[in-house]
């Protein structure tokens, strides 16, 4: 296993899809850290509308000019990769208090699996606080317009996706 990287941090998520929400914390995380892996999470409750290659291919294109930022996909327990990867922390955001009682519980869960790697919560810019993945899923799905909210890559992967599945993921 790699030695811990306190520079290295991890934000994971399933991107599904990646969000202005995401890039606003991601970039305000490398003002902390010297680089951030994006790792795209593969398992997940969530019913995904775009696979996992979709969604590292559209992490990959927003982040194509940001060298510090890496995106990786990830499989299995999210404290096992952070080992394996070196990282020395696992970046988290917080939109409102509701977020807090499910973030406190897994960064408690990955302390106790592991003492090496430090959580750190970034509130979430007052901007996108409302945001969320499954909002845009929805608003999407209905035809709304969520050209500003996700990145210029997402938004045409979203249009193509609807109107290829005529409203449904």
């Amino acid at each position: 296993m790699a030695e811990q990287d306190p520079r290295l941090a991890v934000y994971p998520g399933t991107f599904d899809p990646l969000t202005k929400g995401h890039v606003s914390l991601i970039s305000r995380g490398l003002n902390v850290f010297e680089r951030v892996v994006l790792a795209v999470a593969k398992s997940t409750p969530k019913k995904t509308c775009f696979t996992l290659d979709e969604r590292v291919d559209m992490a990959r294109e927003v982040f194509q000019d940001e060298p510090r930022i890496i995106v990786e996909p990830f499989d299995g327990l999210l404290i096992d990769y952070v080992l394996q990867r070196g990282a020395g922390a696992i970046l988290r955001g917080l939109r409102a208090v509701s977020d807090f009682e499910y973030e406190f519980q897994m960064a408690l869960m990955n302390r106790r699996l592991s003492r090496d790697v430090q959580t750190v919560f970034l509130m979430t810019d007052y901007k996108w606080m409302y945001l969320s993945s499954t909002i845009v899923k929805e608003v999407s799905l209905h035809g709304g317009n969520v050209k500003g909210l996700v990145p210029e890559p997402v938004l045409l992967k979203l249009a193509a996706k609807y109107k290829t599945l005529n409203g449904d993921c």
